[in-house]
């Protein structure tokens, strides 16, 4: 599980799918970074009621996995494909806005472990 606070940018209406199938994708502007990061998430089936009390611009804080699967197309590719899926959204409440923050993992020991150990090796 992962949880992102960021402002929300755009509100999509509900798709249904299939018969049995429907998702509501919005936009969230994360700002914790030096550059403004739009990231997409989705809804799916009862869940696409939670964005209703939400409004454009609002601060809200997003639960959501990360899910990611496998397609092989009729002449053979296989790509893959990450989705965002959300579970629960709140929207931020009190005084000032805060600043969004990174997306971050929920168990956030083992992210502080490999910052303390130093693993420099990265190509940039």
């Amino acid at each position: 599980m992962f949880t992102l606070n960021g402002i929300l940018k755009v509100k999509n209406d509900t798709q249904q799918v299939s018969e049995k199938f429907k998702k509501r994708e919005f936009v969230v502007t994360d700002a914790s970074g030096m550059y403004p990061q739009d990231i997409l998430f989705q809804l799916t089936q009862e869940r696409t009621d939670q964005l209703d009390p939400i409004n454009v611009n609002d601060t809200i804080n997003v639960s959501f996995n990360l899910r990611g699967r496998e397609w092989t197309s009729p002449s053979g590719e296989v790509k893959y494909f990450n989705s965002l899926d959300v579970w629960k959204i709140e929207k931020v409440t009190g005084g000032a806005a805060p600043t969004p923050s990174d997306i971050t993992p929920s168990s956030a020991d083992s992210v502080e472990t490999l910052v303390e150990e130093g693993d420099d090796d990265l190509p940039f």
